[in-house]
């Protein structure tokens, strides 16, 4: 058992996270409000895409940007947007939440990725660095993801990225004027070395067709590592 006694941590800041496929920048309102609305859909689509946020409908991007400055200013949310190293595209992003360093806790929210990340390594890349920056560079000790219970895609991606699902707050929130089930998920610094070995061996070019797809699942190369045993 991990000795806590002088345990301490700071809060978040802006940071920039290189990956292979993308890198994840600090949002800044004029380098990016533009090119993130356009990503995420625009009027015409960025409302079904975020669906399941407690949010408004947004039919401009400075009614979407007007939270963001919100929430990054007012409720320590710290957004990262994701740029494809390729193309120099903006493609989605996510945000650091909730951030609670005298317990070393966090959760990853505000997570939305546009048609250019989905079904792509650019989104388990994503989560990685973001997961790696939690665990080795602010020592935290828990990482959290947490969705409406409704949203299985994000309860199925939690746990393929290799979060343990911990049960339903019920009438946890009122989000748009309806009750939300709140579904929770964490990961712990104990499990990280097997769960960044699973990301790593999958990231690896080695990993891939030449037409792309992949060779193996994440979730049975994060096995392997785990001796068999699913994490």
């Amino acid at each position: 058992m991990r000795d806590l006694a002088n345990y301490k941590v700071a809060a978040p800041t802006p940071v920039t996270l290189a990956g292979r496929f993308l890198t994840l920048e600090p949002y800044d309102r004029e380098k990016h409000l533009a090119d993130l609305w356009d990503a995420l859909g625009g009027a015409e689509g960025i409302n079904e895409l975020i669906r399941y946020f407690p949010n408004d409908q947004y039919s401009t991007a400075e009614e979407f940007g007007a939270w963001l400055d919100n929430v990054n200013a007012n409720l320590g949310f710290v957004t990262l947007v994701a740029r494809e190293n390729a193309s120099g595209a903006v493609v989605g992003m996510a945000s650091y939440m909730r951030p609670d360093p005298k317990n070393g806790v966090i959760e990853v929210g505000s997570v939305a990725h546009g048609l250019a990340m989905k079904r792509s390594p650019m989104s388990t890349e994503l989560h990685y660095l973001m997961a790696r920056h939690v665990f080795e560079t602010l020592d935290y000790r828990r990482y959290e993801w947490k969705c409406h219970n409704e949203n299985e895609p994000s309860k199925v991606t939690a746990l393929r990225y290799g979060f343990t699902f911990e049960g339903v707050f019920r009438q946890h929130i009122i989000s748009r004027g309806a009750n939300r089930d709140t579904a929770w998920f964490s990961m712990i610094d104990s499990e990280w070395p097997v769960i960044k070995a699973g990301f790593e061996a999958w990231l690896s070019p080695d990993n891939f067709n030449e037409d792309g797809r992949q060779k193996k699942r994440l979730e049975d190369l994060r096995a392997e590592f785990a001796g068999g045993k699913t994490t």
